[in-house]
C-alpha cells in the first residue's frame, strides 16, 4: 500500500459492516430472507468503503462493481470468487426492499434461505479480504 493509511476511518467502516453482518443470522432465523441479502450488501458496501475512505478516496454510491474496480487497484490479492460475490451482492440493493421491483408480490415471497445464506458467505469473503488488505489496521 503506497497511500498512508487513515486506520480510525478504516476501522469505523469496517466495524460497521461487521456488526451488519453480525446481524444477518438474525434475519436468516427468522425466515428475513429478503432482509439477509440486503444487509450483506450493505456489510459488503461498508468494507469497500472502508479500504476507499481510509487512503481519502471519495467513495459514494451503492454500486459495488463501480466501488471494487477502485479497491482491487489497493487490493491486488483477490481472487475470482471475491470479484463474483461482488458481482451476486450487486443485485441485492433494491429488490430486497421495494415491493415494485418484482411484477408480482413482495420481495419476502422472492427470496430464499440458500440465496440469504451465499449473501452472508459472499459478505464474509469481502470483509475478510479488505482486512487482509488493509492489515496495518489491526
Amino acid at each position: 500500500m503506497s497511500q498512508p493509511i487513515d486506520c480510525d476511518e478504516f476501522r469505523r467502516w469496517i466495524n460497521q459492516a461487521e456488526h451488519t453482518l453480525r446481524l444477518i443470522k438474525a434475519d436468516i432465523d427468522a425466515e428475513g430472507y429478503d432482509w439477509a441479502c440486503f444487509k450483506a450488501q450493505q456489510a459488503a458496501e461498508n468494507a469497500l468503503k472502508a479500504a476507499l475512505r481510509s487512503v481519502g478516496h471519495y467513495a459514494f454510491g451503492h454500486n459495488l462493481l463501480a466501488l471494487f474496480r477502485d479497491v482491487k487497484e489497493m487490493c491486488k490479492n483477490y481472487d475470482k470468487e471475491i470479484e463474483e460475490c461482488i458481482a451476486y451482492l450487486d443485485k441485492l440493493y433494491l429488490p430486497p426492499r421495494y415491493p415494485d421491483a418484482f411484477p408480482e408480490g413482495y420481495p419476502a415471497e422472492h427470496f430464499t434461505k440458500p440465496e440469504a445464506e451465499r449473501a452472508k458467505s459472499c459478505a464474509e469473503k469481502v470483509i475478510a479480504w479488505i482486512k487482509r488488505c488493509i492489515k496495518e489496521c489491526h
